[in-house]
């Protein structure tokens, strides 16, 4: 994997990777919420030139059933060039694709074909376990020190969750990254700001909270994750706790530079609402991703309830403004898309990625398979689409691009050729 110049999809600063080449393939995890059949890693053709434009052009299967494909990430990002941690010629090539159900963790490599991908290497349930004291694996970033991995319990599936770390050229699994913890026992996501030395953690809860769905006796006690932990990057050790409070429960996504904004719920006809959703009488935006353009402009909100994508630009963080707004799927509204404008559609705007240069959205519809259904009671059909985001603001759907996906299987997470927004860190602004 050593080669003798940094990779060329590596860049030390935001500004320059802004420039960078437009991608031209996307990797999706599509997972079987039936755990019948495998698995996929799906790779689409983003090439508006290419005759296969807005398809999937080929689907790699999971060697088990019922992983539950969430998020995954490349094994080397531009970090690698920041001067606290060098390791400038390692390569962007491989995609780490945990399942978070199963808690096994696969390798995928992305060459010699880009657009054929191979499984390498599968770290089974108990090798994960025993080497990183975790299970259910859940979000991969590439990162100063090696891949950094996520997981959302202990071994025997209880708290506390926390982040381990793998080597990002060998893939060895090198054990729990945390060294005082101090008061954190739940985990979702994590970040950091590399300037500061600093990483970010949040919290969403066990399995037994959410496999099965979530468990509405649990949000009155305030049982969900509410928390935001900071800590120091290189002792590993816990500095301080920011709690929300139990009424802002399940915190998601971490983005550099997080900006806060409300979205009110919207009213809706009882017998357009799942039983969930009946006695509140109204669609809650259920705020289920985030994105933040590479220049800190544009920040992007997934509002998977009522079906809304919505651009804020957020250049002055204390007046943040809706500048961009598109409506598909929803859990009343069933918006339809310009492609088909008279099929009405169910799921909304959920994983949402943005191309380095800020001019291109994919996002895709579906959360978790257990959680689909107590919002969406009548399935789920998955698909993905692309939004057009002019220079100065607003967004536009290409009517060009709209993916059916198969039957059998719901895209998620969703990674693009060379990184996008949400899978580098840089070292310079």
């Amino acid at each position: 994997m050593a080669t003798w110049k940094p990779d060329p999809t590596f860049y030390p600063s935001a500004r320059m990777a802004g420039d960078a080449p437009k991608e031209t393939l996307a990797y999706v995890a599509s997972f079987d919420p039936s755990r019948q059949v495998a698995d996929t890693l799906d790779v689409v053709d983003l090439d508006p030139a290419s005759a296969e434009y807005g398809r999937i052009v080929h689907r790699l299967p999971m060697p088990n059933t019922g992983d539950e494909l969430h998020h995954f990430g490349w094994n080397a990002c531009s970090s690698c060039l920041c001067p606290n941690a060098p390791h400038a010629h390692t390569e962007r090539r491989y995609l780490v694709v945990p399942g978070l159900r199963s808690s096994r963790i696969h390798i995928v490599d992305t060459k010699p074909d880009p657009r054929k991908p191979h499984i390498v290497r599968v770290h089974e349930p108990e090798t994960v376990a025993r080497r990183a004291g975790y299970t259910r694996p859940h979000t991969v970033h590439c990162g100063p020190e090696g891949i950094y991995a996520t997981a959302l319990a202990n071994a025997e599936g209880e708290a506390p969750g926390g982040i381990f770390l793998m080597d990002h050229e060998s893939f060895d699994i090198l054990g729990q990254w945390e060294i005082e913890r101090g008061p954190q026992e739940l985990a979702y996501d994590g970040w950091w700001h590399l300037g500061f030395d600093t990483v970010v953690t949040s919290e969403w809860g066990l399995p037994a909270t959410f496999e099965n769905g979530l468990v509405p006796e649990v949000l009155p006690g305030g049982r969900y994750g509410h928390r935001l932990h900071f800590w120091d990057l290189h002792t590993r050790r816990h500095k301080q706790t920011l709690d929300f409070g139990a009424e802002n429960q399940l915190v998601f996504e971490l983005r550099p530079a997080r900006k806060i904004i409300e979205i009110p719920a919207e009213p809706a006809d009882l017998e357009l609402l799942p039983p969930m959703l009946k006695g509140f009488c109204a669609v809650p935006p259920l705020v289920t991703d985030i994105a933040l353009s590479l220049d800190d402009r544009y920040l992007y909100v997934a509002c998977w309830g009522t079906g809304d994508l919505r651009q804020y630009d957020v250049s002055d963080p204390e007046h943040a403004r809706l500048t961009g707004s598109v409506r598909i799927g929803g859990i009343a509204a069933r918006a339809a898309h310009p492609h088909a404008p008279e099929r009405a559609l169910n799921g909304g705007p959920q994983m949402v990625e943005v191309s380095r240069d800020g001019q291109r959205v994919y996002f895709t519809n579906s959360l978790y398979g257990a959680i689909d259904e107590q919002f969406y009671p009548d399935d789920i059909d998955g698909w993905m689409v692309k939004l057009d985001a002019a220079p100065g603001g607003g967004l536009a759907f290409d009517e060009r691009f709209f993916i059916d996906w198969p039957k059998s299987h719901r895209p998620h997470q969703v990674r693009l050729e060379g990184g996008d927004c949400s899978s580098d860190s840089y070292c310079y602004p």
